[in-house]
């Protein structure tokens, strides 16, 4: 990123009224937020103890800049992973237990399919039903999903639940767009699915494949345990022009540090608020940590929803902080149905940042739910991410750790949106 002459901060340019406004600390509180929420904090995923500290550490830190926090309790499910095995044949073939899935130890038959259509045809009934090629191309979304569910991922789940395998192991590839950087990815990841499941790469599914109609013993150690989560929502001012929420989601994957998604977000969500805490602009300002954007049900994205029942009318934009701060080519903003008035406000914040550019429109990510209702919505997210969205190796992985993070960037977003929240 390019440096400013004036100020020597690296792809910040100064605000053009030249206040002289010090940010020197900021990059140093970032690095300090993503060790908290990656490091110190071992697993934000929903329903874990570190999902529960995640929540009441930003609580705490945003009501240090005199915000108004409150925490919604969430009634989820967290899963345990015991690990999965498979024999046959004399063989031991390498399998990992479905998330949120059932439990299992049981031998049948193995059957196999790789279409809706084959599935159909063929007896499953009390065996072990390989699902490979295309039927297992893409992750199906869970059954009670609302968001996004296609109808052809609707009928394989309806063919499965009516067809009653005993279990079903998959045989997946990469699926970036739906299930992230992960290979093999969970077919299925549901806890209101309640037929067991395991999952494989695709070449051990060719090998599978070979012993359909032979015996299999599949042992799946995954248990559902009922847990607690939290949504927490931090306000400022009153007013009855509308209000500004900024949005980012707080949970992570298991088993990844989450730190583009999405402890960058949630950085930059309390960077925010510390710039804000002066704020006495004439929008009621919202800044809300979600919990459940990489969860099965996305139950703080559904609570939220309950709670603003009838009142989304009065949100004048929503901005969504997901996947930024990544370390290569900078910050997208992407629009949707902007009125006028805070286009051509945010376009002028746009053109303020050397590191934000405009962006192609996505919808994977929190800022859906307010455009399906209506809102005008900003989604912030790293260029780099946007543009390799169908094809990364990051995001609900081990790799997704802090190293991989700019902080200017991040201070940088920061700074934007605290600009456009004053010029509202």
């Amino acid at each position: 990123m390019a440096e400013s002459a004036q100020t020597g901060e690296p792809g910040i340019r100064p605000y053009p009224e030249g206040k002289g406004l010090k940010y020197n600390h900021l990059e140093e509180r970032c690095a300090s937020y993503l060790r908290t929420l990656c490091r110190e904090i071992p697993e934000r995923c929903v329903g874990s103890e570190g999902n529960r500290r995640a929540t009441a550490f930003f609580r705490r830190e945003i009501s240090s800049f005199g915000w108004r926090a409150e925490a919604e309790e969430l009634e989820v499910i967290d899963w345990a992973d015991g690990g999965a095995e498979l024999r046959a044949a004399g063989r031991e073939f390498k399998v990992l237990a479905g998330p949120y899935a059932l439990g299992c130890s049981l031998e049948a038959p193995l059957a196999a399919a790789s279409s809706p259509e084959e599935l159909e045809r063929v007896e499953v009934a009390g065996r072990v039903l390989l699902l490979h090629g295309p039927i297992a191309a893409e992750q199906l979304m869970p059954k009670n999903f609302v968001f996004y569910n296609p109808e052809e991922h609707q009928k394989i789940i309806a063919l499965l639940e009516r067809k009653q395998p005993a279990a079903i192991v998959s045989a997946t590839g990469r699926n970036p767009a739906l299930a992230g950087g992960v290979y093999p990815f969970p077919l299925i990841e549901d806890g209101d699915f309640d037929i067991p499941s395991a999952y494989t790469t695709e070449e051990t599914g060719r090998e599978l494949l070979a012993l359909a109609g032979r015996k299999v013993f599949l042992e799946s150690r995954s248990a559902r345990i009922p847990a607690k989560a939290y949504n927490v929502t931090a306000e400022k001012r009153e007013g009855s022009n509308g209000r500004i929420v900024f949005t980012a989601h707080i949970d992570a994957r298991k088993g990844s540090p989450g730190a583009i998604d999405n402890a960058a977000g949630v950085a930059a969500l309390l960077l925010l608020a510390g710039l804000l805490r002066d704020y006495q602009g004439r929008r009621r300002l919202e800044i809300v940590a979600l919990n459940g954007e990489d969860y099965y049900s996305a139950p703080g994205q559904m609570a939220y929803l309950k709670k603003n029942e009838g009142s989304f009318g009065d949100i004048a934009l929503n901005v969504n902080i997901d996947g930024a701060g990544y370390r290569e080519g900078g910050t997208a903003f992407s629009c949707f149905s902007l009125p006028p008035e805070i286009k051509e406000k945010a376009g002028r914040v746009i053109g303020e940042f050397a590191g934000i550019s405009e962006g192609e429109p996505w919808f994977q990510g929190d800022h859906g739910i307010f455009i399906q209702q209506g809102c005008p919505a900003i989604a912030v997210t790293s260029r780099w991410f946007l543009e390799n969205m169908a094809t990364q190796a990051i995001t609900h992985t081990k790799l997704d750790t802090p190293e991989i993070v700019d902080c200017l960037q991040l201070v940088e977003i920061a700074r934007a949106l605290d600009r456009l929240a004053r010029l509202l």
